[in-house]
């Protein structure tokens, strides 16, 4: 429980001048920002406890394209997995204002996790608290400008009515029974012992007043903020958070600290406001913010590890994962180099091969990554790598285990290795990168690679399989009736040219809806009808059998001479009990050309793959 020391206000009084405080001597403009030194000393008085925040789908939703409702629910997953389990990552923050939002957040409070909690966003106005009441969240951040540049410059108020509203805010948000969260926007620029520190002591009041907190986020929005011992005011973190700890009385738990990077201090600013009593340090996966992005969040984890020794507080293995999903399924390809999660960020290009890293990979390696991160060692390719190198290079990049495993002693390993040490001998004197390495080990082993044909048969399993997985979740289609199925069928072929013949089938093996094919082909389904016994066919028994979709392989129609695949899922009741099986042949080469119809949805009902 936190005892709240505050001053008295009459200490600490509103200066309210008539023109903005710009702090020239510090933000001349038309030139760097300057950092001034004053001679005073902070002494170090860690926060306990110390915690993470999360604001991927606010703050990071801001400088990449907006997730889907989908991608949102499984983020919040991994965040869950990766701290949430044990509350290090306490919070996670939300837009509220279009319906698509809305949904994200209501799928993830579905999941009824205890961490991340999940907190809204809003800007200092009635109406957008009044969202927060009707989502029934019960803590909302809220935009409260404290610099002059934000109060005089965009508000057009003074310090007093910008105080006066924001207070009025707050008092609502508490009568309602909402935490509020008011985040001091802009607070490196601001006049810290002028308007922060009289605005926070009155917050304070509030809080006494109502039983609720009243939190406080520290916004280094330019990224203005230092680390260094004997900065001096509005840049110094230390000092910041000092005089809202010990001037205001903010309760450490209260406190939180979110930067940016415009001046590659992100992490360095928020490990410091843990070291001097600000319990809590926001991030986001990655980094990704507005402009240069927030601290990443990955390394929020391994920072506070690594101050506490609490190993147990984060799943970091989730770490990798989450690094894979962006790459797999958001399609963002992150830097080779990048900590933690990039392909070759516990690599060095200083001389290590493959000897050396049996021997003791210690020497170069930060960690143990592979237990910690599930992440093994890579090895650079150089003259020096010989053999083994190359095999292991191979093994490694392309997964490789078991028997599949690529042995030193292959004949072809041999050439590549003889390849690489030609073009040393021709003068390069540069590393393989893992493009150069992919694209000869391709050139001598194209068996171990998947051919153009391999990627097109995926996205035709992919696009065919999402099809008919949304049809089969259709009311008409679970209540397994004729008169309802047949005209469903027959708009669905229209709509979807490419699918050559579609049926429903019941649990005895026999169709549902008459044969559902395009006119030109109904001569050649004539001798398919109600009595036709479809139970031993692969796509009937191996749904029925696991309850999973299933996907054949290609083969040429014996009707159309086409070549097809046939995708085939379960029908199930409300009972989740299989009632059929939904089918549909499906012509390969015509799938192709039209595979751009199917697109990831942005703000759909559902929030599901959108087919237009």
């Amino acid at each position: 429980m936190s005892v709240l020391t505050f001053k008295s206000p009459g200490l600490h009084r509103l200066q309210n001048p008539d023109s903005p405080e710009l702090f020239r001597e510090n933000f001349p403009y038309t030139k760097v920002g300057r950092i001034n030194f004053d001679g005073e000393f902070t002494i170090p008085h860690p926060a306990d406890p110390m915690f993470i925040t999360d604001t991927t789908f606010r703050d990071g939703q801001q400088a990449r394209p907006p997730y889907t409702v989908r991608q949102i629910a499984t983020l919040y997953d991994y965040l869950h997995k990766l701290g949430g389990h044990s509350g290090l990552i306490r919070q996670s923050e939300f837009f509220l204002y279009s319906k698509k939002d809305q949904r994200a957040v209501e799928a993830c409070l579905a999941k009824d996790y205890d961490f991340p909690q999940v907190t809204g966003w809003i800007r200092a106005n009635k109406n957008d608290l009044e969202l927060v009441r009707q989502m029934g969240l019960k803590e909302t951040g809220m935009l409260t400008s404290v610099s002059d540049y934000h109060i005089y410059l965009k508000l057009k108020k003074d310090r007093q009515k910008a105080m006066d509203d924001y207070l009025e805010l707050v008092e609502k948000a508490l009568e309602w029974g909402i935490v509020p969260r008011c985040h001091f926007e802009d607070v490196t620029r601001a006049d810290i012992m002028g308007f922060c520190v009289p605005f926070a002591i009155r917050l304070m009041e509030l809080a006494k007043g109502s039983g609720l907190p009243v939190k406080i986020r520290l916004c280094d929005t330019m990224g203005f903020g230092v680390p260094y011992p004997g900065a001096a005011l509005p840049r110094s973190v230390a000092r910041i958070v000092n005089a809202f700890t010990q001037d205001a009385g903010v309760p450490s738990e209260w406190l939180e600290w979110h930067g940016h990077n415009d001046f590659h201090k992100v992490l360095t600013n928020a490990a410091t406001a843990w070291l001097y009593g600000c319990s809590g340090a926001n991030g986001t996966l990655l980094g990704f913010g507005e402009r240069t992005g927030n601290a990443p969040l990955e390394a929020l984890v391994m920072e506070y590890i690594s101050l506490t020794g609490d190993d147990n507080a984060a799943m970091t293995e989730t770490i990798s994962e989450i690094g894979e999903y962006f790459e797999r399924e958001l399609g963002y390809r992150i830097p080779d180099n990048y900590p933690f999660v990039g392909r070759d960020f516990n690599a060095t290009s200083a001389g290590i091969h493959v000897d050396g890293l049996i021997k003791n990979e210690e020497i170069y390696n930060i960690f143990d990554t592979e237990k910690i991160l599930k992440r093994s060692v890579p090895i650079i390719i150089t003259d020096k790598s010989g053999r083994a190198g190359v095999a292991y290079w191979i093994n490694q990049h392309l997964a490789l285990a078991g028997d599949d495993r690529i042995d030193k002693r292959h004949p072809i390993v041999g050439r590549i290795t003889r390849a690489i040490e030609q073009t040393y001998e021709k003068g390069r004197t540069t590393h393989f990168s893992n493009a150069e390495m992919k694209a000869l080990v391709k050139r001598y082993l194209p068996e171990l690679f998947p051919t153009d044909f391999d990627h097109l048969k995926d996205i035709a399993h992919k696009l065919s399989a999402r099809i008919i997985a949304r049809l089969s979740a259709r009311n008409e289609i679970r209540q397994m009736r004729t008169d309802q199925v047949q005209g469903l069928l027959d708009g669905f072929l229209e709509e979807f040219p490419f699918v050559q013949y579609i049926y429903l089938i019941n649990t005895n093996g026999h169709l549902v809806s008459h044969a559902i094919c395009h006119k030109e082909d109904v001569e050649k389904y004539k001798t398919f009808d109600e009595h036709t016994d479809f139970s031993a066919r692969e796509w009937f028994t191996v749904p029925t059998r696991t309850g999973k979709l299933h996907v054949t392989d290609f083969f040429k129609s014996q009707f159309t001479g086409k070549l097809c695949l046939t995708v085939a899922t379960p029908v199930d009741d409300e009972e989740s009990e299989i009632q059929g099986v939904l089918g549909a042949d499906i012509r390969f080469e015509e799938l192709l050309r039209r595979h751009e119809m199917i697109i990831p949805a942005s703000d759909d009902e559902d929030g599901e793959e959108e087919i237009l």
